[in-house]
């Protein structure tokens, strides 16, 4: 009778184990590679995977830190990673030159670029941009969108001084009272500076010129292919930027700096560079649609000024660009 009941113990914990064993080899594994180095809005991701929401949906999340949109963007489209969270205006440019990928949803829908300048330098229009140093680097997203936001002003690069230094020597240069300004990520840079040398900014899209911000993309083979497990990816983003923006922001905040403490993060800067988004993560367009829809006719006035600014030749149609059939019905 022992033996009996021992062997009967013996399957039910081997048919346990099997059961185990099956639902990890059938756990969705995807790699998401975000775009820089920890800043505020890769809080989600982290808040996420620490609560276990990619889990339940029966996803397992590898989450790597970036070095750029546009390096992030060759790693997807080659194949290297499953999923890339980048600026969308940078896909596009990338999606004209040949690189076969498209955005499956929109978190931040109005462009974060902006000249970030001294708070008491009386400095609030392009126009008063004249005569000023501005610092650049010749890869960041404003590169081809300097003339045209200059012209907004009457002003051209005889009338501004454009320096393109390195990107990781820009915030100390003009901490130091180096430079007037400098032309970046509006929430990724102002918050880092705000301590030493309070600041404000002149931002791009107050000027007419569209250009997407942060979002989700992968190749369109991956799209077709692992349609199911990128909108699980998708859910639990939505999901996880509803409940931050609820009054949950100090939480997602903790995630991150958790998850990276390997790296001496700032908490107010990190905290900062979150908020700062907030009022960026809607246009007209958007507005009374969910966090991660996208309108095709905010892509097509991107696509628009972006071919207006020399960085795309042609375009097709808005649909080529981004889909929103990935996202929650």
């Amino acid at each position: 009778m022992q033996l009996r009941s021992f062997r009967l113990l013996i399957a039910a914990l081997v048919a346990i184990f099997a059961l185990n064993a099956g639902g990890l080899a059938q756990a969705d594994r995807l790699t998401v590679r975000l775009d820089f180095i920890p800043v505020g809005f890769h809080t989600a991701m982290h808040l996420a995977k620490e609560k276990g929401w990619f889990a339940r949906e029966g996803l397992e999340v590898e989450i790597q830190d970036g070095t750029g949109s546009l390096n992030t963007i060759q790693l997807v489209g080659s194949g290297q990673i499953d999923v890339g969270q980048v600026q969308l205006g940078v896909m596009a440019i990338a999606r004209e030159k040949g690189v076969p990928i498209k955005s499956f949803a929109g978190f931040v829908r109005k462009s974060d670029l902006g000249v970030i300048v001294p708070r008491d330098s009386g400095m609030k229009t392009v126009e008063d941009l004249k005569g000023k140093r501005l610092l650049c680097f010749t890869a960041s997203p404003w590169a081809p969108f300097i003339d045209n936001f200059l012209a907004k002003g009457g002003l051209d690069r005889n009338s501004v001084e454009i320096s393109m230094v390195p990107p990781a020597t820009m915030a100390a240069v003009y901490m130091s009272k180096g430079a007037d300004g400098i032309m970046t990520v509006e929430p990724f840079g102002l918050p880092i500076v705000e301590k030493t040398r309070p600041s404000t900014s002149i931002r791009l899209a107050d000027y007419g010129i569209n250009f997407p911000s942060y979002g989700l993309i992968a190749t369109e083979t991956t799209i077709a292919n692992r349609r199911d497990a990128l909108a699980k990816l998708a859910k639990v983003q939505i999901e996880t930027w509803e409940y931050i923006w609820s009054g949950h922001e100090d939480e997602a905040v903790d995630a991150l700096i958790s998850a990276r403490s390997n790296i001496k993060l700032d908490r107010d800067v990190v905290k900062g560079q979150l908020m700062i988004n907030k009022p960026l993560l809607d246009t007209d367009n958007t507005k009374g649609k969910p966090i991660g829809w996208q309108s095709e006719k905010d892509w097509e006035l991107a696509l628009r000024d972006i071919k207006a600014a020399g960085a795309i030749s042609s375009y097709t149609k808005p649909q080529d660009y981004f889909t929103n059939d990935l996202l929650p019905k």
